[in-house]
């Protein structure tokens, strides 16, 4: 992770504070004055902060219900950030691991662990994201098969060059679908439907990999061990605080 960073979480200095204290000289990194703030460090790297030694806190990693009318964003714009749910110490550290529209609710994962949320983000991850989704027109019966076909050989969406990736859906109502996708592309589920001719008026996430939202709208909660580590390669497990470049060794 970034230097600053790495002193934000081991330290109560707000990133302007730890950026000086970089800058002045005073944080040393395996004996060496280091004045460049994103260089990249890691937790086993040997870091003081005038002369006295730093250990990262444990990462945090939450889910949280998202509300209807609510931002995906540290920050009050049009609407409230759905930060304002949280009741929690230095909540400013956290980020989203991906983002909902302000009009879509369900499963939101916070952390402050880069290495993790990177790897649920990342294309190369799959990882599988269950959407509700209310409709506009209701799909009759006959129309059904071919539309579970074409979502699950790939949609053309305006703008992008490839098909979206194989895509599971199932109508449990001719106006309510249930759509599973494993990958994340600017307001994809209603550009999917708009795509066959429909027009998305709900939309709630309800799955991320293998974890089920069970929180009601505005409540949040903190992840197991076992589920954090649901999201995690097998190659990292053991590792829940390695930034996502090469460090200094």
């Amino acid at each position: 992770m970034r230097l600053d960073r790495f002193i934000c979480k081991s330290t109560e200095l707000e990133r302007p504070q730890a950026l000086a204290a970089i800058h002045a000289g005073d944080v040393r990194v395996n004996g060496a004055v280091i004045v460049a703030a994103a260089t990249q460090v890691h937790e086993n790297n040997h870091i003081t902060l005038g002369g006295r030694v730093l250990t990262l806190r444990p990462s945090r990693y939450l889910m949280l219900h998202k509300p209807a009318g609510t931002l995906s964003s540290n920050l009050d714009g049009r609407y409230p950030s759905l930060f304002r749910c949280l009741d929690i110490e230095r909540a400013a550290d956290l980020h989203l691991v991906g983002r909902l529209d302000a009009d879509t609710t369900g499963l939101v994962l916070l952390t402050d662990d880069g290495r993790w949320s990177f790897d649920i983000i990342s294309p190369k991850s799959r990882c599988e994201k269950l959407y509700r989704v209310g409709l506009r027109d209701p799909i009759s019966a006959a129309e059904r098969p071919e539309l579970v076909a074409r979502f699950a050989h790939g949609l053309a969406l305006q703008g992008e060059a490839s098909l979206t990736r194989a895509a599971n859906l199932s109508l449990v109502h001719p106006t309510e679908a249930l759509l599973t996708i494993t990958e994340g592309k600017f307001h994809q589920v209603k550009r999917m439907f708009a795509a066959v001719g429909n027009k998305v008026t709900t939309l709630h996430r309800q799955r991320i990999g293998s974890l089920d939202l069970d929180l009601m709208p505005g409540e949040w909660r903190h992840l197991s061990q076992a589920e954090v580590a649901s999201f995690r390669p097998a190659a990292t497990a053991v590792d829940v605080t390695a930034g996502a470049e090469t460090p200094i060794s």
